[in-house]
């Protein structure tokens, strides 16, 4: 198959395709497992509930890197369905190969942008919560237009929500969590789970990835966010 990220043409992205070399069992997983786990954004819309073939709790995670908190949070939550989506392919290999070992069946997976997935192939009211943990920051003053947390991004994110729905966000970049807290305190149709102004601790279902505990290690803090969709 053609291991390449789906993407409608924009003139700024959030990311960038990094040119990692993928590993024989990343490609071997690209073939035996997406037929699985897989969902294409030419192919459109979805209906969340057919997709896993039951009613119930979906989670949708934008870009998962390497897959390692997404997939304990599928093995943990089986009564849960999740959706991933990500642009790098070896991350995407990397969690297919592993989802098929663990036969994990509450999953599936876009290799796509988000941004394009959201708008053309998720429905109306039909996710219970957005995961975003530490998306690029972004931290040159310049390059601050190419984050992904923006008033327009939530809003299409309110459209996705059912009711009582949450966006869950999480950073280590301390003014980028100043800037998700506003954003986020402003949007119409969201209240802020931790009380008007203030971080979340850190929930039971996000676990802790090596590059978190890394950085706590070295002094750095993490901030989490809840917001639960209220109209």
């Amino acid at each position: 198959m053609d291991i390449r990220p789906e993407y409608r043409q924009k003139s700024i992205r959030s990311y960038v395709v990094r040119a990692g070399r993928m590993t024989e069992a990343q490609r071997k997983a690209f073939d035996t497992s997406w037929h699985f786990y897989g969902l294409k954004l030419v192919d459109g819309a979805i209906d969340t509930d057919q997709v896993f073939n039951r009613p119930g709790q979906k989670v949708v995670e934008i870009g998962f890197g390497m897959g390692d908190s997404l997939f304990e949070m599928a093995k943990a939550s089986p009564e849960t369905d999740f959706i991933g989506i990500e642009v790098h392919p070896p991350g995407v290999g990397t969690l297919l190969n592993r989802a098929h070992v663990s036969e994990i069946k509450n999953l599936k997976v876009y290799l796509a942008d988000a941004n394009d997935v959201i708008d053309e192939c998720l429905g109306a009211a039909s996710i219970n919560r957005l995961q975003l943990y530490f998306p690029d920051p972004w931290h040159k003053k310049k390059h601050n237009k190419r984050r992904i947390v923006k008033p327009e991004f939530i809003q299409q994110i309110r459209q996705k929500l059912r009711p009582g729905g949450v966006i869950h966000m999480a950073t280590d970049w301390e003014h980028y969590a100043e800037q998700m807290l506003e954003t986020l305190s402003d949007a119409e149709g969201f209240e802020n789970c931790a009380g008007p102004g203030a971080y979340s601790e850190r929930p039971d279902y996000r676990p802790i990835t090596k590059f978190e505990r890394r950085g706590e290690r070295l002094g750095h803090g993490v901030w989490d966010l809840l917001f639960k969709k209220i109209s």
